[in-house]
């Protein structure tokens, strides 16, 4: 077990990356980049469906739960807690 004094600079070194790397990911998500990032996604995905012989009304079907599955991700990462200058995710 580390010693009480390595364990704190541990968590400070911790603590003081974690609000960067949150960001990061939310910045993924959350930017205009990578909202229109994600519907070059769909519209790609949709594409192969349909040029992969699948009838139109499942391929909508299996991009809107595409579309559905970024979409529960994105709302995951957006309730994840962090804290620090400049992180802080607002609507």
């Amino acid at each position: 077990m580390p010693d009480p004094e390595e364990l704190s600079a541990l968590l400070a070194a911790v603590s003081k990356e974690v609000p960067g790397l949150v960001k990061g990911i939310l910045d993924a998500f959350f930017s205009p980049d990578a909202a229109a990032n994600i519907g070059q996604a769909v519209a790609a995905f949709y594409k192969s469906l349909q040029e992969g012989g699948i009838p139109e009304e499942q391929a909508l079907t299996m991009t809107k739960d595409y579309l559905g599955t970024l979409t529960k991700w994105s709302e995951v990462l957006k309730g994840i807690p962090h804290r620090g200058p400049g992180t802080h995710y607002e609507e």
